[in-house]
């Protein structure tokens, strides 16, 4: 279901993007994935739990603005608390483990990672992990088997040993996108390779809660670095664990989405999905310029 489900709400959400302007009906959008406009209803509220017509108007630039002010009242209580929201990811809790200097110039020489390529709510992706935690979690196309993404991970950690072992990774899988209910509250833990101001950008990204957005400037400020801009934008596109590090929820500070390692419809995507789920009610208020 999802290896379907996803491929025709992504071409969905592309004709909404490029047509939100023109706030297109039901029929028009359903007629742009080839379905019934009861068929793709159905399907659309069954992946976003809300209507296309609702997600509509989460794609537009003026409730990305909106969603932008509050997120920094939220993110202030949520940083000076020194923890992140009860509700982000579904109260699932993620630790983060650095490697060693050592293990650092080591490379990953004599670590094990099993890895599984797995459908979920964004298509298909890659999962690895060693018995220290996951160390990587990466978006595919249309591909079965997406060579690039196991270069990657290749690449990140060459002196170690890949087996493909989806058993082990379709469980960590079933907690991170659950087919059914909410997560429990199952420590995950997350292994990563990189620069000292890397993990301390991604460990920032972990405390923003879900249904909230930050921008680059934002995070900088938060490290106490405001002139390093620039750096946070690649260290977060260098994100090797997708979603649930959730560089997704960066965006610029004049409210565009913008560009995403592992495509702008997906983060968009996910923006909405999760916008879905925090803010379930109707009555979202846009203002005339967000729907013209």
């Amino acid at each position: 279901m999802l290896r379907n489900d996803y491929s025709r709400i992504e071409k969905a959400i592309l004709f909404l993007d490029s047509n939100f302007r023109a706030q297109p009906s039901l029929r028009e959008i359903s007629r742009s994935v080839n379905l019934s406009e009861h068929h793709f209803q159905r399907l659309f509220r069954r992946w976003a739990g809300i209507s296309p017509k609702r997600f509509l108007q989460y794609l537009t630039a003026g409730y990305a603005k909106e969603l932008l002010r509050e997120s920094r009242s939220v993110l202030d209580v949520t940083y000076e608390s020194g923890l992140s929201s009860p509700g982000r990811l579904h109260d699932l809790f993620v630790h983060v483990e650095a490697v060693t200097p050592g293990e650092f110039k080591r490379k990953g020489a004599g670590l094990g990672i099993n890895y599984g390529f797995h459908w979920s709510p964004f298509g298909l992706c890659l999962l690895a992990t060693t018995e220290r935690g996951i160390c990587a979690l990466s978006f595919l196309g249309e591909a079965s088997r997406d060579e690039q993404a196991l270069a990657n991970l290749k690449s990140r950690w060459p002196g170690a040993d890949l087996l493909e072992n989806p058993a082990m990774t379709e469980c960590l899988i079933d907690q991170i996108f659950p087919r059914t209910g909410r997560r429990g509250a199952r420590a995950l833990g997350l292994f990563l390779r990189g620069t000292n101001f890397q993990i301390k950008v991604w460990e920032a990204l972990l405390k923003i809660p879900m249904g909230c957005v930050v921008s680059y400037e934002d995070i900088a400020v938060h490290l106490h670095r405001p002139g390093a801009t620039r750096a946070v934008g690649s260290a977060v596109s260098r994100n090797p664990i997708a979603f649930l590090i959730p560089c997704h929820r960066v965006i610029r500070k004049i409210g565009v989405v913008g560009d995403y390692h592992w495509g702008a419809v997906r983060k968009k995507a996910m923006l909405g999905w999760e916008a879905a789920r925090t803010h379930p009610g109707d009555g979202i208020k846009l203002n005339a310029a967000a729907t013209a």
